[in-house]
């Protein structure tokens, strides 16, 4: 019983593992197939393409090399 109990999660997540893997092949198959062949996917007429803003990285200044940190270099 406890064997049965256990198998239908994995199934479960496994369908679901699935689903996924099926919607972002969907999605971006064409794309994928395309970039296989060395050529570039064609934007559909009427959307344009995705993209995110860029975060700007943070400026950091250097930090000071003190004496005992050259001596362990």
């Amino acid at each position: 019983m406890n064997a049965a109990l256990g198998t239908l999660p994995f199934l479960a997540t496994l369908w679901l593992l699935v689903v996924l893997g099926a919607a972002i092949l969907e999605e971006s198959g064409a794309k994928i197939a395309a970039a296989l062949k060395g050529h570039s996917a064609a934007v559909p007429s009427g959307q344009l393409p995705r993209s995110r803003p860029r975060a700007r990285a943070w400026l950091r200044q250097p930090m000071p090399a003190h004496r005992t940190w050259l001596a362990a270099a």
